[in-house]
């Protein structure tokens, strides 16, 4: 569970899709009708989609996901078993991106790493509603009950790996520890950007998470109160058998692909689904995706968030995406013309 970048600074199942609307169409497609189809690289797409096209339970899926293991080529295979489903809900598409950061920290607290990331309380686990960030924080619910996982150096990059959802933290002694998400306070989320663009502080088209970053640095007093304005807060568990030349666990709880795996909303776009990217923008992007994740922020049929992989590099790339586009799920080909309304074919 995670909170797209561009998102985030601004925002605040396996079967059919969810509620159907007077405003949703759901249409047919050609092969011929993607753009940009025939110069992809499907070997990479398919072996992502082998990812976790076994733990797809559906009679569809697992019929398509059984000669997946025959080896077949790539992009025969899609053409053959799937058809391309355009599903609109009558909202424009968005494409963001996010990635997964890497912090310095320590498994002891020390005079430098001083910022804990704490595991997620039991009894945060049995009530929709817990302490704010200001609670947890300032209150000290949590201080001393050893659910520390690790302690890092920087309280504003804490702040972003808690709206990413994972990350990596890079340890003294060359060891990485990976975290992953494990669950939240129940506060709603609100979004800090938004906040400084309230205030005038800046304008919507310079905010960025860089930005935000160096403006909370530049007045640390009053960007503390900043970060408290958001009273969401994760916990999160630590995930190190993970290989740390593999992507972050994903909704699936597989590793998620760089340029490969998207998030979306499964309401609208089944959890392992081959996904064809028409970004349009800055750099046009046509490639098959596959819907790995999920998140809060990502919410409709045409709404997708793109993993960028980890680092600094990845968080600039995926922290500048906010562009137009569409996107067309491919679905096993007895499926997609279920879900056809008469004449959508």
């Amino acid at each position: 569970m995670k909170l797209s970048l561009a998102a985030a600074i601004l925002a605040g199942s396996f079967g059919m899709i969810g509620p159907v609307t007077a405003e949703t169409s759901i249409n047919v497609l050609s092969f011929d009708d993607l753009d940009g189809w025939q110069s992809d690289d499907h070997a990479a797409a398919f072996e992502t989609f082998r990812t976790t096209c076994q733990d797809m339970d559906n009679p569809d899926w697992r019929a398509v996901c059984s000669y997946a293991t025959s080896n077949p080529d790539p992009k025969a295979f899609f053409e053959l078993l799937f058809r391309p489903v355009l599903i609109e809900d009558g909202n424009p598409a968005l494409f963001t991106g996010y990635f997964e950061p890497e912090l310095t920290g320590s498994r002891q607290k020390t005079g430098r790493f001083r910022y804990p990331i704490y595991a997620m309380p039991p009894e945060a686990k049995e009530t929709g509603l817990w302490y704010s960030r200001r609670q947890i924080l300032d209150g000290g619910v949590l201080r001393g009950r050893g659910l520390e996982i690790a302690w890092v150096d920087d309280p504003v990059e804490l702040f972003f790996l808690q709206i990413q959802g994972s990350g990596r933290v890079n340890l003294p002694d060359g060891e990485k520890l990976r975290v992953g998400y494990a669950g939240a306070n129940g506060h709603t989320y609100k979004s800090i950007g938004a906040e400084l663009v309230r205030r005038g502080t800046y304008q919507p088209h310079q905010v960025s998470a860089e930005v935000i970053k160096n403006w909370v640095r530049r007045n640390p007093a009053a960007g503390r109160e900043l970060l408290f304005h958001n009273p969401s807060y994760v916990f999160f568990r630590e995930v190190s058998e993970v290989p740390s030349d593999r992507g972050p666990l994903g909704a699936m709880n597989r590793s998620v692909t760089t340029l490969r795996s998207i998030a979306v909303d499964p309401k609208f776009t089944p959890l392992g689904a081959p996904v064809w990217i028409e970004k349009d923008g800055e750099d046009p992007l046509r490639r098959l995706m596959v819907a790995q994740d999920t998140g809060s922020a990502i919410k409709g049929a045409q709404r997708a968030d793109v993993f960028f992989g980890t680092g600094d590099q990845a968080g600039r790339e995926a922290g500048k995406l906010k562009d137009p586009g569409r996107m067309i799920v491919l679905l096993p080909i007895q499926r997609a013309y279920a879900m056809a309304p008469d004449g959508a074919l």
